[in-house]
């Protein structure tokens, strides 16, 4: 169902905190991926552990939501089969810059695209795989949720959609289409959205897993959730992170953020999914202006004034699809 609105200051800081917080989680946790667990008070920016690039480097979390965003600032819609197209053509175009750290799953199918033949691939894929639910389409789900705000039908269509250019497995589409609608709703409301609460989107015989697997990550201690590389942990080690902070504590984007990077494992990808829901809730204003700084990454030299253009852009676009 479609819900009109107008994108006053307060509601465009939220959708572009939700742009922001993801980059600022993906560089906070490169400088920790796969590397000695730190403490939550540790935590800082550092240089990347994989890709060794400058702290504040974003890594390919954020390359490849930037993909997502430019397709929906450009006007195309996520929930038709062209505007996911287009999201997979840059997805190449970013894979062909010669990235230091590609996922296993993301570059096996999108080095066997031709013609633009992205989901028949990640078919391929899943069906040659017994694992192919990674976390590589949940990371960058975030911007889905700016190009259709408010319209939840469209968001439900474009989840699955733009994870199944590269993760088809349910489980993978299941978690995208959460995250993105949670994300969505907290925009609006400026207040952590549970994933449980948007279950009766997915088909009814799924709902019972996830009701346990959401029902887990909301009472166990977040550094139950490594390893983390599956889209299920990726998303309990996320939701954790942001269940273990305070109710109204001005510090949860940041408290959150270390707390999602000290559960270690996938660090970066892991911070980048609570950093959306994080930077949702409290607004690009209001986060710490040192984790942003230098803030930059693919395309090369982009810095976070393009990237923020861009989430405008599209929360435009969502806009001008209601006149």
């Amino acid at each position: 169902m479609q819900q009109p609105f107008t994108t006053d200051e307060r509601l465009m800081d939220r959708a572009l905190g939700a742009v922001l917080g993801a980059a600022v989680g993906d560089a906070l946790g490169a400088g920790y991926e796969f590397a000695r667990r730190p403490e939550p008070h540790e935590v800082e920016m550092r240089r990347g552990t994989l890709s060794g690039d400058p702290p504040g480097t974003w890594t390919d979390d954020t390359a490849m939501a930037v993909c997502v965003l430019r397709a929906g600032a450009a006007g195309h819609r996520l929930d038709r089969v062209d505007g996911q197209i287009e999201v997979g053509r840059g997805f190449l175009e970013w894979l062909n810059s010669g990235p230091p750290d590609v996922g296993i799953q993301t570059a096996s199918v999108l080095r066997r695209v031709r013609d633009d033949d992205f989901h028949a691939q990640a078919c391929a894929y899943e069906e040659a795989n017994a694992l192919s639910a990674g976390n590589g389409s949940l990371m960058r789900t975030g911007p889905v949720a700016l190009r259709h705000l408010g319209d939840r039908a469209a968001l439900v269509e474009a989840a699955v959609g733009v994870s199944a250019l590269t993760h088809s497995d349910p489980l993978a589409t299941d978690a995208c289409l959460l995250w993105t609608l949670a994300i969505e709703r907290t925009i609006h409301t400026g207040k952590p959205r549970h994933p449980a609460n948007e279950l009766n989107h997915l088909p009814a015989e799924r709902r019972p897993y996830w009701r346990e697997r959401l029902d887990e990550a909301s009472t166990l201690p977040p550094r139950h959730f490594a390893p983390n590389g599956f889209s299920v942990a990726a998303l309990q080690a996320a939701w954790a992170s942001i269940a273990a902070q305070q109710a109204g504590d001005p510090d949860a984007f940041e408290s959150g953020l270390r707390t999602a990077v000290a559960i270690g494992d996938d660090t970066d990808t892991v911070a980048a999914i609570a950093g959306g829901l994080l930077g949702a809730a409290v607004g690009a204003s209001a986060i710490p202006s040192e984790w942003i700084d230098g803030l930059m990454g693919w395309p090369s030299g982009m810095d976070i004034e393009a990237l923020l253009e861009l989430a405008r852009l599209a929360v435009g676009a969502a806009e001008e699809d209601r006149v």
